[in-house]
């Protein structure tokens, strides 16, 4: 693919960017809409942004918990998550969060009734379900005996772009495979590509837009810089440990191999060239 003006859509910044501010908030109900599938009547017509921060106890360090969080007309809130490297227990942090949306619905009153359907969809940039094939799945409560639908109040859509195998623009046959390439591909992606992505389609055009890196403020573009960078120094402390606990795992075989030529009666010059251990940390086995 050629060089690319656009900028990746999966970083933290840029994802807001497009998806959670109120002058975009057509992408986002487009997004949604194409996404669940709502069509005519069921459709997304409009939608309020709601505080991203469910803790009380971080609230006030600003921090987000959720990227976007927002409500239709009829209460129903949406969950918009962009997941960029394998956490252990995402699924179950998921489900967390979307049980803490649904929960603060409730009033002094406790009218559980009233309480709306919370619809979490997530976005990973990583695998997250080894045992499924498609990148997109579906995750409701249902009946074990009958399937029945009756607990509907909570709705999970996971999309996992490892394992969208599409790779040219002319491949795509759908609006959802459209948001999908745009996801993984944007910051790939030439003019030529572009006018065959877009084709009639005005929303992924702005999405397109958005992140034009010709259209970002010095500072906006800083920002987005430094969450890469944040990001690099997170796998960098990661790869650290890892090498740390490799390293640590090794010296301990070495320990056990050394204790037990000790126990054979192998001279300690013998061992130390035989396990990498000095004279002196052998010794200090005895």
């Amino acid at each position: 693919m050629a060089f690319s003006k656009f900028l990746d859509p999966k970083n933290d910044i840029s994802f807001k960017r497009i998806f959670g501010t109120e002058k975009n908030k057509d992408i986002l109900i487009h997004f949604l809409n194409d996404i669940l599938g709502f069509t005519g009547k069921s459709a997304i017509q409009d939608i309020e942004f709601l505080s991203t921060i469910q803790d009380p106890d971080i609230a006030a360090k600003k921090q987000s918990i959720v990227d976007v969080l927002c409500r239709d007309s009829t209460g129903a809130q949406y969950i918009c998550e962009m997941q960029v490297a394998k956490t252990k227990g995402f699924e179950k942090r998921a489900q967390y969060y979307a049980a803490k949306a649904y929960s603060r619905q409730a009033d002094k009153g406790d009218q559980y009734q009233d309480l709306k359907e919370i619809i979490f969809i997530a976005i990973a940039d990583c695998v997250l379900f080894p045992n499924k094939s498609e990148y997109k799945s579906k995750h409701t409560i249902r009946d074990e005996d009958t399937n029945e639908h009756n607990l509907k109040d909570f709705y999970f859509i996971f999309i996992e772009l490892p394992k969208f195998s599409k790779t040219k623009e002319d491949q795509l046959s759908n609006i959802v495979e459209k948001w999908i390439y745009f996801f993984k591909y944007a910051d790939e992606t030439g003019e030529e590509e572009l006018e065959k992505i877009i084709g009639s389609d005005l929303i992924i055009k702005k999405a397109y837009e958005e992140l034009n890196r010709f259209n970002w403020s010095e500072k906006e573009f800083i920002a987005y810089e430094q969450e890469i960078k944040r990001i690099l120094d997170e796998q960098a402390v990661f790869a650290q440990k890892l090498d740390d606990a490799t390293e640590k795992g090794r010296q301990e075989e070495r320990i056990e191999v050394a204790k037990n030529l000790l126990k054979a009666g192998v001279s300690i010059d013998i061992i130390a060239q035989t396990t990498g251990l000095t004279v002196n940390e052998v010794k200090d086995l005895i």
